[in-house]
């Protein structure tokens, strides 16, 4: 049988060489928001990584919305032209891989340390800046009080979606990415943990759905038609009368036919959740939402094996997987794994060709433990 994860695949009108991607992970590296020569390295070695997609980390739409200062951002020109220069950087690397960029805005979640730092929220006197979220209530004890957006408010944050969806089709991602979950902004206002409002936007799912349907509107409609266009959602907030797998499959359907896939995670929303972690454990969300709506879905979250992930593709669990930390374990897991599976490599650096010679490898095999 031959791989699918090594097989094309079309995200809207966006070819893409095969069905891995290299899911967006913050690197909290920036500086105001702009790319340095630490994301020259980071993703300059993904271009080559095997994987048809690459996904640039979170990139927040506002100031106000960074996790921490580290945080990428699309909120001004200085952003702008860091991020073209490193993409470019990559593209003169060659091959087929597309890369992407998630807009963000990390709400309620904002303000806060890097996460060797303790990732604690931020005080005034260490930087600290006001956060804001769909109510006035923080997300846990000693964190910051957000002020809960008016309407007008939403409106400008979602114009702030719409510019720096504007600076990513300038600057050459070809997919943009509207992050939905993880309890940042949008999430806060799906979920009734984060979201006691009484006005449109709150109460029912319908309300509570609201501004992500807007946002994810008014970013489609910004961007030219062959530039995908997707999500990312969490399935469930693994809490008691939070955000589920049935509510996030009504909000899929609302934004269906606006969107090009759905990236489906989970968690986020309260700061301990009642997670099982296990190999594949979002999987069955990813199905679940597959199944209902038809929307393209990229399955995500502790898949680490090739035939792991050949199997989730052949079981039609998902179109497309995603890894995140494997990739920054082992850069070449593209490579591995089209070893693995019998697949012929898309592109492959001409400078590298002596690691792809059969006397290397099976002496590699043999000697270094990679013979499974």
């Amino acid at each position: 049988m031959s791989s699918l994860l090594f097989t094309p695949m079309a995200l809207g009108w966006v070819e893409l060489a095969n069905r891995l991607a290299v899911a967006p992970m913050c690197m909290y590296s920036g500086v105001d928001g702009c790319m340095t020569d630490w994301h020259v390295q980071h993703l300059g070695q993904l271009a080559y990584s095997g994987a048809g997609l690459v996904i640039v980390e979170a990139s927040v739409v506002e100031r106000r919305g960074r996790i921490s200062g580290g945080d990428l951002g699309l909120y001004s020109d200085d952003c702008e032209q860091a991020a073209e220069r490193v993409l470019r950087y990559c593209e003169r690397l060659g091959g087929p891989t597309v890369f992407g960029v998630q807009l963000a805005h990390a709400g309620r979640k904002a303000s806060c340390q890097a996460p060797w730092e303790g990732g604690k929220p931020l005080s005034a006197a260490a930087g600290g800046w006001q956060t804001v979220s769909s109510s006035a209530r923080p997300f846990d004890d000693g964190w910051h009080a957000p002020i809960a957006l008016t309407e007008e408010g939403i409106q400008e944050v979602i114009e702030s979606f719409v510019q720096a969806a504007q600076r990513a089709v300038r600057i050459g991602y070809r997919v943009l990415e509207v992050h939905c979950a993880h309890g940042y902004l949008i999430h806060q206002f799906l979920s009734p943990i984060a979201n006691d409002r009484e006005d449109g936007y709150g109460g029912s799912l319908e309300n509570r759905m609201r501004f992500g349907r807007e946002v994810i509107a008014a970013v489609r409609a910004a961007v030219p038609a062959d530039v995908a266009v997707g999500m990312r959602i969490s399935a469930t907030d693994w809490a008691e009368g939070g955000w589920d797998v049935a509510d996030a499959i009504a909000f899929v359907e609302t934004v269906k036919s606006q969107i090009d896939y759905c990236c489906v995670s989970s968690g986020g929303s309260v700061p301990r959740p009642n997670i099982k972690v296990g190999p594949g454990f979002q999987v069955p969300f990813a199905q679940q939402i597959r199944e209902a709506t038809g929307v393209t879905t990229r399955a995500v979250g502790m898949i680490f094996d090739p035939l792991q992930a050949e199997e989730i593709l052949q079981s039609g669990h998902a179109d497309q997987i995603a890894l995140g930390r494997p990739f920054m374990d082992e850069p070449r897991w593209g490579w591995r794994a089209a070893e693995k599976l019998g697949a012929a490599m898309p592109h492959f650096p001409k400078p590298y060709h002596m690691v792809r010679s059969a006397g290397w490898i099976k002496f590699r095999d043999e000697n270094c433990g990679r013979g499974e």
